[in-house]
């Protein structure tokens, strides 16, 4: 018996999801809450990933959410990642950091490469992003 698919963020950039128009399942989380992701005939839902949050210092999120298994049929469901090479070095844009340069260790995120941060996702992927960004400071 499958129950979905636990809750969690990408790694990435930028996902596109292309979901089925007729099954549900799709949960993000706002505020505390699970809310579904109604499909829609035609449309694409847009995550942001890890990546994202860390180049924007944390002004935009990447998106918790997990896939609900559903007794009214199977959910059809392609993701497109759009990820950075894994030897791309990771840091919030300077224009970002508050406080004129005093570096990005003391904001929180790290710099890092995408690689090494992948190899820490890929144990760590259902568990709370912060430890993930404090192991791969520690790289």
């Amino acid at each position: 018996m499958v129950n979905g698919l636990r809750a969690h963020t990408d790694a990435g950039g930028v996902i596109m999801l292309f979901q089925d128009d007729v099954v549900g399942g799709l949960e993000v989380l706002k505020d505390g809450e699970w809310f579904d992701v109604q499909p829609m005939r035609n449309s694409i839902v847009i995550n942001t990933g890890d990546q994202v949050e860390v180049l924007s210092n944390g002004r935009y999120k990447s998106a918790w959410h997990r896939v609900q298994a559903k007794p009214d049929g199977n959910r059809m469901s392609i993701a497109s990642f759009y990820n950075p090479s894994m030897k791309a070095t990771i840091a919030p844009a300077p224009q970002l950091v508050e406080n004129g340069g005093v570096g990005v260790e003391a904001f929180g995120y790290p710099e890092f490469v995408f690689g090494d941060y992948m190899s820490v996702y890929a144990e760590q992927k259902f568990d709370p992003k912060e430890p993930r960004f404090q192991a791969v400071r520690a790289m």
